[in-house]
């Protein structure tokens, strides 16, 4: 198997189909000092990008200090 220049490798469809590894599927590398191990994350656990991601998503603006109809008038170019 060859690693690229990004760190990428392909996992063979069959060790994918026997390990459970789905695409969009969440996974942790994990090393015993000898071996790398691909393990899926939890869906319950907390962390990870996605995590992340929608936490982001959830924050609030804040500093607006414009209403909802000026906001509006804007995406319409009123």
């Amino acid at each position: 198997m060859l690693i690229t220049s990004k760190g990428r490798v392909t996992i063979p469809a069959k060790i994918r189909k026997q390990a459970g590894l789905l695409p969009g599927m969440e996974v942790d590398f994990e090393f015993d000092g000898n071996a790398v191990s691909i393990v899926p994350v939890p869906s319950g656990k907390k962390g990870g990008r996605r995590a992340h991601d929608v936490g982001r998503l959830r924050t609030r603006g804040g500093n607006v200090t414009m209403s909802t109809e000026e906001i509006m008038a804007l995406t319409r170019r009123e």
